[in-house]
This record gives structure tokens, C-alpha cells and sequence, in this order.
């Protein structure tokens, strides 16, 4: 393996055999989870390794007038200087005693070593046939400690079934079968389907007693446009203007882009659309019985449909609920959290999260290759890296619970689920080992949520208090986290901006 050390561009020589190192290592705990190495090697064997090098060099280096392998030494040695045999030697010397260091001494690192002595130093220090000293560092697995994690006290809102959902997707249903009737003689209302004509320009406050030509919008115009007459349906005034129209009649009607509009060179100004309204129809809606029910859904009454729908929303509620506790205890939990998380786990954790977010974009159909260039990348890992930290916050401090509660899955429970997602995802192809970590992990993370829960006193609130709580005490503090807002403001701007891009192309 090469770590990048060695400072010339020159041969590398591969040694056909590791070099066995008798060294002294000393160890000492540094900040974020990192092991530092002080590594001694004696003199013996910081002779062999160069000797080594140099028999690897006189095997393999083309000089005019030698043979390979008889070239003489001293020619070997002016011809590539000792600086460059010496610098070669040390690579392989340290390379191969940290990893031996790492097994001598049965560390469990995580990611690559990383050499904290200058190289170029050593390079200068170096004597073969003399005790050589270098250090180095290595990540571990963090030492997780919980000041507290049984009789947690916390407060939870409670999601509760509202029976109004049922009618609300009952008469959305209705609205999607309904009958469009053409209606006269009346002004159009609310509720109605209108079939227009319009034009739009923009309008400069300033030049509205000019009689020049307003420039036209680009896309704003189109014949025989059907548009639902409701709320917040089409551009805020639009659907205002034309409530009260007369078929045939033409109409002016003035609306304002809102800021955030995706077409940037129209967001935020003022705009003219002359509206002619054709046509005008009404919903006539069918009734709510038992043919109904059989036309939008699998059932044959309208009482099962309905009990159906109840049932769904009820434990919609009891797993929203069920999820509310559970972010409350882990938000809880991690109060009395104690971790320092090595940066290569954050790592690690940062490139799950992008390639997550790439790969759910990608579903889309979206060109993740525009998101993730070498402009934006450091900006989107920076941003994910709060999202990180907190990600393995968590997932350290249930997994110390478990581990002090020797809380894990049941293999018969983890067999069923397995056999579960096998016959879901049947002819694909499915890691079987990675799929039983999975479900592993899954299953006793669950477990040790419910234990959580049992050795806990949680407050079920009504829904919305603890949200209205907390605005409130990020209003109190809002000047002290101004300082933070803006570089964090502009990350996610680029990143809105450039999935509003790709999402364009892909469109």
C-alpha cells in the first residue's frame, strides 16, 4: 500500500517480502477518538531495509554498460543518490511498521493511518544501521459513555385520528369522478372549471402611463386553457380575477410573481394577463354509496371503504405518535451523551448521505453528475456534515444502550423478516450478508427503543404545543445564531439552485 510519502517521482520498487520489525511502540490516547504512535525501530532492521531497496534497485534499474543485477554498488548509489534510496527504504520501513505496530499492539483502527513526523525530516535523519523514532496516528472506534439512559423524563406530542381526513379523501375522490356540466347565464365561481384564453406581459410600475408595448412573458399565453377555480391554484390573483367573469367577456387582470418563482428573470415582478373566459363548467358530483365506493377502491360498500380509511388514519396517528416518543427519548438520550467521533467515521457518514441523496435524486430523473461536481462538492459535504454527526450521535448512543442491556434481535424474528424482504425483492440480487447486518441492526434498534420506552416516564402533549415552545425559544435566540445562517444559507442556495437546474434538464 503507498501512502503518498515519498517526495520524488522516481521508481518505486515493490519489496517481495514484508520486512519483519522488532520495534518499541508507545501509545497515546489523543483528541477525537485517535490512537498517536510512537513507533522505535532498532538498528538491524533500519539496516535491512535499505539494504533491501538497494538489492530491489540493482535487480531492476537500467544503467548503460551493466548488466541488470550487476551493476556495482557505488555506481548505484551516484547514479540515484542516497537521498532518493533513502527516502524509497523509509516508505516500505513505515509503511510496514505501522501495520505491524497496529497488530502488535491489537488496535482496531478505522481508515488509513496518517504519518505525523515530517517525512522529509526522517529522510534527513535517517542512518541505516541506527534506531529510527517516528510517529504516527491512527482513528478507533470512539469510547461511548451515557451518564444516563434509564428513567428518562420527556415530553412527547401525541398524534391523534381526526375523522374529518376520512370525508376530506372521501370528497377529494368525489371530485376526481365528477362530471364536468357547461353552465350559462351565470357568473363564474368558485369551484368551477373555466376554459380560457390569456396573454401576459410584464408591467413596470414606473412606465404604466407609457404607451410602449410591455414585453411579453415567455410561455404566458395559451388558447383553450383549462384551469380549476380554486385556491392556490395557478399564480396568487389569477383565479381571483376571472370569480366573477361572464362567458365571453375579456378581462385585465393584474397579479405579482412571488420572489421564489422558478423562472428568475419574471420572479418577483409585476405582470398584465388579458383573460378572455369561453367556457364554464361545474362539478356535478356522483353520491356516496355503495357504487362509489366499488368504483374507487377495491371494496364493495361504502361502509367498508369508510372503515378502511379510519383504520389507515388511526395508525397513521399511532406511528406518528410511536415516532414522536421515540425522537424525544433519543433527543433526551443524547444529553447525556459523551462520544468524540473520529473524522474518519464522519466520513464515512457524510459520503452514505450524499450517495443516499444521489441515488434518490437519480430515481427521479434527475442528473445527479450536474449536483455533484468538483465546484459544488465540498459545499454539499460541509453541509451534510451537521446531518453526519448527529446521525451517528444517535445511532452510538442506542447501540451503547443495547450493549449495556445486552439487548439484541431475535435470530427466529430476524429469519421471518429476511425471508420477508427476500420474497419482496425475489429476482434480485441481494447481498444475503450485508441484508442480515441490516436486519440485524433494524430489528435491535427497535428492541431497544421499546426498553427505552418501559424504563421511561413520557408526557403525551396535544400536537403542535412543543413546536409553538420551541419557536418561541428560536425567536429568543435568533441573534445568536444570525452569525451562522448566512454561510449556511448560501450552501443551500447553490444546492437548491443547482437541483432546480438538473431537475429542468431532466424535465
Amino acid at each position: 500500500m503507498a501512502y503518498g510519502w515519498l517526495p520524488f517521482k522516481g521508481q518505486k520498487v515493490d519489496c517481495p517480502q514484508q520486512i519483519k520489525v522488532l520495534m518499541k511502540v508507545t501509545q497515546e490516547k489523543l483528541p477525537a477518538s485517535q490512537i498517536g504512535l510512537e513507533i522505535e525501530i532498532p538498528p538491524e532492521t533500519s539496516k535491512q531495509a535499505y539494504e533491501q531497496v538497494i538489492q530491489n534497485f540493482a535487480r531492476s534499474t537500467n544503467i548503460p554498460g551493466f548488466r541488470k543485477g550487476k551493476v556495482p554498488r557505488q555506481i548505484l548509489l551516484q547514479r540515484l543518490g542516497t537521498l532518493r534510496l533513502k527516502a524509497a527504504a523509509l516508505e516500505e520501513l513505515i509503511q510496514d511498521s505501522i501495520q505491524q505496530a497496529l497488530k502488535q499492539e491489537s488496535i482496531a483502527a478505522i481508515g488509513q493511518p496518517q504519518l505525523t513526523s515530517s517525512f522529509e525530516d526522517l529522510v534527513s535523519q535517517y542512518e541505516p544501521g541506527r534506531n529510527l523514532t517516528f510517529s504516527a496516528s491512527v482513528d478507533v472506534q470512539p469510547e461511548v459513555h451515557l451518564a444516563k439512559y434509564s428513567g428518562l423524563h420527556v415530553q412527547s406530542e401525541e398524534v391523534k385520528y381526526d375523522p374529518d381526513k376520512v370525508e376530506k379523501v372521501l370528497a377529494e375522490n368525489q371530485a376526481e369522478m365528477a362530471t364536468l356540466i357547461p353552465v350559462e347565464g351565470r357568473q363564474a365561481k368558485l369551484g368551477d372549471v373555466a376554459v380560457v384564453d390569456f396573454q401576459g406581459s410584464l408591467v413596470n410600475p414606473e412606465d404604466k402611463e407609457s404607451e410602449a408595448q410591455a414585453p411579453e412573458i415567455p410561455g404566458g399565453s395559451a388558447k383553450d386553457f383549462q384551469v380549476e377555480l380554486r385556491e392556490g391554484q395557478f399564480i396568487e390573483g389569477f383565479v381571483d380575477g376571472i370569480i366573477g367573469m361572464n362567458l365571453g367577456e375579456t378581462k385585465d387582470i393584474s397579479v405579482k410573481f412571488p420572489e421564489d418563482y422558478p423562472q428568475k428573470d419574471i420572479a418577483g415582478h409585476d405582470a398584465s394577463f388579458t383573460v378572455t373566459l369561453k367556457e364554464l363548467k361545474e362539478k356535478e358530483l356522483p353520491e356516496l354509496d355503495d357504487d362509489f365506493a366499488q368504483e374507487v377502491s377495491e371494496f364493495e360498500t361504502l361502509a367498508e371503504l369508510r372503515s378502511s380509511l379510519e383504520s389507515r388514519f388511526q395508525a397513521e396517528a399511532e406511528r406518528q405518535t410511536k415516532t414522536n416518543v421515540e425522537q424525544a427519548l433519543v433527543d433526551e438520550l443524547l444529553k447525556h451523551l459523551e462520544v468524540e467521533l473520529p473524522e474518519t467515521m464522519i466520513a464515512q457518514e457524510v459520503d452514505n448521505l450524499l450517495t443516499q441523496t444521489a441515488i434518490q435524486l437519480s430515481r427521479q430523473g434527475i442528473d445527479v453528475k450536474k449536483l455533484f461536481t468538483q465546484e459544488n462538492i465540498s459545499q454539499l459535504r460541509e453541509r451534510s456534515r451537521p446531518e453526519a454527526v448527529e446521525q451517528l450521535k444517535r445511532s452510538l448512543a442506542i447501540q451503547e444502550v443495547a450493549k449495556l442491556e445486552s439487548l439484541q434481535a431475535e435470530p427466529a424474528a430476524v429469519e421471518a423478516r429476511i425471508q420477508e424482504l427476500k420474497s419482496q425483492y425475489a429476482g434480485k440480487d441481494i447481498d444475503l450478508e450485508r441484508l442480515q447486518e441490516i436486519v440485524e441492526e433494524e430489528l435491535t434498534t427497535e428492541k431497544t427503543m421499546s426498553w427505552l420506552e418501559e424504563h421511561a416516564t413520557v408526557e403525551l402533549v396535544p400536537a403542535g404545543s412543543l413546536e409553538k415552545r420551541a419557536g418561541e425559544a428560536g425567536e429568543a435566540e435568533e441573534d445568536t445564531e444570525a452569525a451562522l445562517s448566512p454561510a449556511e444559507e448560501e450552501v443551500k442556495a447553490v444546492q437548491a439552485e443547482v437541483v432546480e437546474e438538473a431537475k429542468e434538464d431532466g424535465e
